[in-house]
C-alpha cells in the first residue's frame, strides 16, 4: 500500500529524509511527512482503503506515538468491532488506524491479531524509540541502517544506499525496539517453521480437499474486499486462473493481465479462460528480442534481488504491472506461493518425506528474499499492490499438514488443489502441467544473455550494502542431489558462478538465442511471386 521512511535520533538530517522518501515515490500516490525534532517521518501512500482519510504519519489520539505503515490488515473489520466494544474510538474507516489501535490496547501481543500483509513502525515520540513488525511471511519489506546519532528505516533498500552504511533486514515474523542511540533489538514473535506442530496430518483426501478450497477461498474473498477494480496476474496455469474464477464472482469488474510471446502456451491458455468467462484482457506481448541490456538493468534496480534466476523472472514481471499501472489498476491478484506449498517443484518428489520436508521449509523460510521480493518491487515500483492469497498464514499452515503423497499423486503435481476444484476448472486448466512463465516462450534463455552483468550492475547500485547477488540456490540444490545441509555449504563456500561457468551460461543463451536467426538464413525461401503463409 505504501512506501515509509524514518530517520530518528539527535542527527536525523531533513535532506537526507527527504531523499530517502524520494526514492519510493513509485511506491504510492501521495507524499506525507511529519518533522520534528529527533523525528523525521514519511509515507508515499497508495490511497487504497479509505483513500481520503487515512492520512499518514498516523498520530495517536493522545500524541504519544506516530505510525508509518505499509500493506493492509485484511480482517481489520473484525478487529474495527473488537476494539471498538473495548471502548476505542475511532476517526477513520482505515485498517490503518486499526493497526495503532491493536498496537495501543495489545502492545507486541498485537501482532498475532494481524492477518494481511504488512510492514509498519510506531514511533515514540517522548522516548525517540521505534517499535519496528513485519508480516509473518515478509510479503512487504522492511529494512533500517545506522548513521551515526542516526537511524533510519525504510521500504525498500535503494532508499537507504544514499548512506553509505550497511543495510540490515527486519527479518519475517519478527518485531521489536530500536532505540535512539540505534541499538536495535528484534524478535521472532512467530516461528514459521513450527506452523502446524501439534496438528494432526489431514491424509484424508476428501478433508483435505474441503479444507485446501475453504483456505484458499476464504484467502482470495478477504483480498479482494475493495471498492476498486481487482486486476489478476493470469499465467494461464492453475494458481492464476483459479484467482481469477474467485476474483470473477466477487468482482465481475475485474481484469486480467498476461505477459508473453504471442503464440507461446501462457497466452494462449490465458486467453481461452478469460474469454470463457468473459474477462477483459490484457496480453503484453514480449518477444526474446524485446529483452535488452535497458530492460535487464531496470528491473534489477526496481527488484533488488540476489539470485540470477530471480533477476531473470523479474525481467518478465516488470511489464505486467507497468501495463496494469497505466490501466488505473492498483490492487491485483497472484498465483505465487502454490508451487511451493503443494508440491509445485520436483524436488519434492525425489527424495524421501522427512527430507521433502525440511526443502519445503526451506523453500517457504527463503520466499521473503526470492518470488515475494520480486513481487513486491515489480509491483509498487509501479504503483500497483500485489497481494498473494496462496500465503495466506492460514493457507501455508493447512499446507504443512499435508502429507506429499496428497500433494503430488499420479504424476501430477498440486494434486489436491486440483481435486479441491475439480467442479469449477475448465478441464483444460484443471489437466494443465506446471509451466514456468518465462520458459516456455524463450523469455527466460533471452534474459540469461545478460547474466554476467547481473552482479556487477546489482553493486553498482549499492545493494550489495545488504548483500551480494548469489549462485541460484535451486541449482546448487540439484547439483548436491537435493541433499539441503550440502547445498547450504556449498552455498557459503562460493556464493557466486566462477567466470568458466559464466561463459558456459553464455555460450549456451548465445546458441539458443542465434537458432532462430540461423534457421531463417539456411530454410527454404519463398518462390518469388507465392503468398507467404
Amino acid at each position: 500500500m505504501c512506501g515509509i521512511a524514518l530517520s530518528a535520533g539527535p542527527e536525523a538530517d531533513p535532506a537526507i529524509f527527504r531523499r530517502m522518501l524520494a526514492v519510493l515515490a513509485p511506491r504510492g500516490e501521495v507524499t506525507e511527512t511529519r518533522q520534528e525534532a529527533g523525528l523525521l517521518a514519511g509515507v508515499r501512500r497508495l490511497r487504497i482503503v479509505d483513500r481520503d482519510r487515512a492520512v499518514q504519519p498516523f498520530t495517536s489520539a493522545d500524541s504519544r506515538y506516530v505510525l508509518c505503515y505499509n500493506g493492509e490488515v485484511f480482517n481489520h473489520h473484525e478487529l474495527r468491532a473488537e476494539l471498538t466494544r473495548a471502548g476505542h474510538l475511532f476517526r477513520t474507516a482505515s485498517d490503518t488506524e486499526v493497526v495503532l489501535a491493536a498496537f495501543l490496547r495489545w502492545g507486541e501481543q498485537a501482532v498475532h491479531r494481524l492477518r494481511g500483509e504488512w510492514a509498519f513502525a510506531v514511533a515514540e515520540r517522548a522516548t525517540g524509540r521505534i517499535y519496528l513488525a513485519r508480516d509473518p511471511l515478509g510479503v512487504k519489506p522492511l529494512y533500517w541502517a545506522r548513521t551515526p546519532g542516526c537511524l533510519h528505516v525504510a521500504s525498500e533498500v535503494k532508499a537507504l544506499v544514499g548512506l553509505h552504511a550497511p543495510v540490515d533486514e527486519v527479518p519475517p515474523g519478527h518485531h521489536g525496539w530500536a532505540d535512539p542511540d540505534g541499538r536495535v533489538e528484534l524478535a521472532a514473535y512467530l516461528d514459521l517453521l513450527a506452523l502446524g506442530e501439534g496438528l494432526p496430518e489431514v491424509d484424508d483426501p476428501d478433508e483435505a480437499a474441503l479444507l485446501v478450497r475453504a483456505a484458499i477461498s476464504d484467502s482470495i474473498r478477504m483480498r479482494v474486499d475493495t471498492d476498486l477494480t481487482v486486476g489478476v496476474v493470469l499465467s494461464g496455469g492453475l494458481d492464476s486462473s483459479l484467482a481469477l474464477l474467485h476474483v470473477r464472482e466477487l468482482h465481475p469488474d475485474c481484469v486480467a493481465v498476461t505477459v508473453g510471446v504471442p503464440d507461446s502456451p501462457d497466452v494462449a491458455y490465458a486467453r481461452r479462460l478469460a474469454a470463457d468467462l468473459g474477462v477483459p484482457h490484457e496480453v503484453v506481448q514480449l518477444r526474446p528480442r524485446d529483452i535488452r541490456l535497458a530492460d535487464v538493468r531496470e528491473a534489477i534496480r526496481i527488484s533488488e534481488l540476489t539470485e540470477y534466476g530471480d533477476i531473470i523472472n523479474a525481467v518478465v514481471s516488470v511489464p505486467i504491472f507497468r501495463r496494469l499501472h497505466e490501466m488505473g489498476v492498483k490492487v491485483v491478484l497472484t498465483g505465487d506461493g502454490s508451487d511451493e506449498l503443494f508440491g509445485g517443484y520436483p524436488m519434492y518428489h525425489q527424495v524421501g518425506p522427512d527430507r521433502a520436508r525440511r526443502l519445503f521449509l526451506h523453500k517457504i523460510r527463503n520466499l521473503c528474499r526470492t518470488e515475494l521480493q520480486r513481487v513486491d518491487r515489480a509491483s509498487m515500483g509501479h504503483g500497483v499492490e500485489a497481494r498473494v492469497p496462496f500465503l495466506d498464514l492460514s493457507v501455508v499452515e493447512l499446507a504443512m499438514r499435508l502429507p506429499l503423497a496428497l500433494k503430488m499423486r499420479d504424476g501430477q503435481e498440486k494434486w489436491i488443489v486440483r481435486r479441491a476444484f475439480a467442479d469449477v476448472l475448465p478441464d483444460y486448466i484443471r489437466r494443465r502441467p506446471k509451466n514456468p512463465m518465462s520458459y516456455s516462450s524463450g523469455l527466460h534463455e533471452r534474459a540469461r544473455l545478460y547474466k554476467p552483468f547481473f552482479s556487477r550492475l546489482h553493486r553498482r547500485f549499492g545493494y550489495d550494502l545488504l548483500e551480494p547477488v548469489r549462485r541460484d540456490f535451486d541449482s546448487v540444490l540439484t547439483r548436491c542431489g537435493n541433499d539441503l545441509d550440502r547445498a547450504i555449504a556449498d552455498g557459503l563456500a562460493r556464493p557466486d558462478y566462477t567466470m568458466l561457468e559464466h561463459a558456459r551460461d553464455l555460450v549456451g543463451a548465445a546458441r539458443w538465442n542465434a537458432a532462430p536467426l540461423v534457421r531463417r538464413l539456411v530454410g527454404p525461401r519463398p518462390t518469388r511471386g507465392a503468398p507467404v503463409r
